[in-house]
């Protein structure tokens, strides 16, 4: 099979690239920079994955909220305007999207049925799936991963909690009440190869048994044998990251109830044993 991949220099698409590759696919990278140029490149494609978008993880100011959205919704519909225009392209289109589509709430559980927040997160997702899902009228399969904290050693959100838990200065973040639904990076690349390969619709790509962040950092501090007592304050967070700072300070509880539903079975459910496995073994 031909895949094109955009977005394929980051933390999942470099995975999710090794990972078409080691099972023989051939793999056709493009930069949603250019998005007329990206087309032509992946427009021979059976399948096209695009994962591209500003990072989250950063201050919100006014104009990187303005690049979030450029990003994800503009680019995707640049993208498929230049699709539309083609005699050939891909039968397939398969989009990221982020389990922010989901309300903060920390009694509330949500599933690939539940309702979209309100917030921005919330509105920016439900923008990005409806231009994704533009494709549909183009002809080509739709599939939609709806992607929670990813954990793997060399990128991530793992990656930038690291340092200070191994130095003993770990610890939870507020009151470490709000859910973290995670995902290992192996698991999220084997949902998208399920997508790549026939799944359709959305499906949520985070593990059967999301924690809280009180748990997720007991469960981080015994894999790396290290304390965990120095907590991270919301209002330094808010200082830092500003309005941005509402992903690590809230969250939702999010279940695969449709991945499974579609036969995907998870290697890794729980936390413990995801971090073993990244921590442990080499990546």
């Amino acid at each position: 099979m031909r895949v094109g991949v955009i977005g394929a220099s980051g933390f999942i698409g470099g995975h999710l690239c090794a990972a078409l590759r080691a099972r023989g696919d051939e793999v056709i990278t493009a930069s949603a920079r250019d998005p007329q140029a990206a087309a032509a490149a992946v427009a021979a494609c059976d399948v096209v994955v695009n994962l591209a978008g500003e990072p989250i993880a950063q201050r919100w100011t006014p104009a990187v909220k303005q690049r979030l959205v450029t990003s994800r919704v503009d680019a995707t519909s640049a993208l498929l305007d230049a699709f539309a225009s083609m005699a050939k392209r891909p039968h397939a289109y398969v989009s990221a999207s982020a389990v922010g589509y989901y309300a903060n709430s920390e009694s509330a559980t949500y599933d690939e049925s539940s309702a979209p927040g309100s917030d921005f997160l919330g509105e920016l997702c439900v923008a990005w799936e409806r231009a994704a899902n533009r494709a549909a009228d183009l002809g080509m399969r739709v599939a939609i991963v709806r992607t929670g904290i990813v954990l793997g050693k060399d990128g991530g959100a793992l990656k930038q909690m690291l340092p200070p838990f191994q130095l003993g200065a770990g610890g939870i973040i507020g009151n470490g009440r709000q859910w973290m639904s995670w995902i290992h990076i192996a698991d999220l690349v084997a949902i998208y190869l399920a997508a790549i390969d026939g799944a359709s619709g959305v499906m949520n790509g985070t593990a059967p048994a999301p924690v809280t962040n009180a748990d997720f950092t007991k469960a981080l501090g015994a894999v790396l044998h290290r304390p965990t007592l120095f907590p991270v304050p919301v209002f330094a967070l808010r200082l830092l990251f500003g309005e941005g700072a509402d992903i690590l300070v809230n969250g939702q509880r999010v279940l695969p109830k449709r991945t499974q539903e579609l036969g995907y079975r998870f290697r890794f459910t729980t936390v413990g044993d995801a971090l073993a496995d990244i921590l442990t073994t080499k990546m």
